[in-house]
């Protein structure tokens, strides 16, 4: 009976070592995955090629232009369409990243 606490003992630390590694990897911070929709035409920190770079751009003047694109004061274009898939939140969030990049 003691052979099979110790192996269940040992199969509980092991599954709590697995439980504790998962949690150390690190989340992406918030927004950065969200803005990985914007890489193709901004690139993947905000400095795209040949449009508007969003990089440094104030956290509110970037969630700005994404409400008026939302909106459809700017056209019914694919800023807009990407816009209307978001949130208020996730645009926020977006934002928030994108203005962090230098």
């Amino acid at each position: 009976m003691s052979r099979l606490l110790l192996r269940a003992t040992g199969v509980a630390i092991v599954v709590a070592g697995l439980t504790l590694g998962a949690q150390a990897q690190t989340a992406p911070p918030p927004g950065r995955l969200l803005a990985s929709n914007c890489f193709q035409c901004h690139g993947t920190n905000g400095k795209g090629p040949g449009f508007d770079t969003l990089a440094g751009k104030s956290s509110s003047e970037i969630y700005k232009e994404l409400k008026e694109f939302q909106s459809g004061k700017e056209g019914n274009g694919i800023m807009a369409k990407h816009a209307m898939g978001f949130t208020d939140a996730q645009m926020l969030s977006i934002s928030s990243w994108l203005s962090t990049q230098r």
